[in-house]
């Protein structure tokens, strides 16, 4: 824009100049036309004044000569100035139609994520609606970073040491699953937590890394089974006892460090794709 005044301010001064050669040039033109007059009128004159006259003639047309070539100069430099005007002009229109592009893509992100942040928040109260007879049992729900974490303490799902799901358990992983199964834009993570005692057992539970996958392959085949859940939309997972809540030195803390968490993530893909696809492209650097 500022480039676009500097060029205005030079167009402004190349029109007072041509118009003021053009104003120069109609003088002259006149004193010429007087001039010719006089010669025409004196030529029955003396050969001193009639050289005088012609002489004079002379140097009009001259300057009349050079007037008319700065002229021309001067049209040709606003031509020039104009051109350069234009192509300001265009290339203004293009950055402007970029940056709106990319409000409208940027509007369109903010109402995407806001529309995501509010089926997170309707989701959570419904989880937590049909499992709030389990909360006095080692069960939580909490929303944090765009997702929701559904914990429940071993001693909800599991006997000590084991792998299969009591009963009480599965009447929380029923209420859970019958949630789930009407959401269709959201992947499902369970999580199999330990605390940190050496396992003793024998056979296929080798240690808590097999504890923990065992745990929660058990809990995902059982939601399935329970519910209409597509396959693909859940993942079982084993943590071991490597990502603890609490401190692993009290009975109190082991209890929590032992848990099922089920990770309820929004699907992005639209957000992605927007960013991915239909974002314009960066601005040069000259134009910022």
């Amino acid at each position: 824009e500022e480039e676009m005044e500097k060029v205005a301010t030079k167009m402004e001064q190349l029109s007072a100049d041509i118009k003021t050669t053009e104003e120069q040039n109609a003088r002259l033109k006149q004193y010429n036309a007087d001039l010719q007059k006089s010669l025409e009128a004196t030529k029955s004159g003396s050969r001193a004044e009639n050289k005088k006259l012609l002489e004079e003639m002379i140097r009009a047309q001259e300057d009349l000569q050079e007037k008319e070539d700065r002229l021309k100069e001067l049209e040709r430099e606003l031509n020039q100035r104009e051109a350069e005007l234009n192509a300001l002009e265009a290339k203004l229109d293009e950055k402007d139609n970029a940056l709106a592009e990319r409000e409208q893509k940027v509007r369109e992100l903010q109402e995407l994520l806001k529309s995501k942040d509010d089926a997170v928040r309707r989701l959570k109260e419904k989880v937590t609606n049909a499992l709030l007879g389990f909360k006095d049992k080692g069960l939580t729900v909490e929303q944090r970073n765009g997702r929701i974490y559904v914990s429940m303490e071993a001693k909800l799902l599991f006997p000590s040491g084991s792998t299969d799901i009591d009963p009480e358990g599965k009447k929380a992983l029923v209420e859970l699953a019958k949630v789930l199964e009407t959401q269709n834009d959201i992947t499902v993570m369970v999580e199999g937590h330990t605390d940190a005692d050496k396992l003793s057992g024998t056979g296929c539970l080798k240690d808590n890394w097999d504890l923990s996958v065992m745990r929660s392959t058990a809990v995902v085949k059982y939601m399935l089974s329970q519910s209409s859940m597509k396959p693909e939309v859940l993942t079982a997972a084993g943590r071991g006892e490597f990502l603890p809540v609490a401190e692993n030195a009290t009975p109190a803390g082991k209890a929590k460090n032992r848990r099922i968490e089920i990770i309820l993530t929004p699907n992005l893909d639209q957000l992605f794709e927007i960013l991915d696809n239909e974002m314009p492209d960066e601005l040069p650097e000259e134009e910022k």
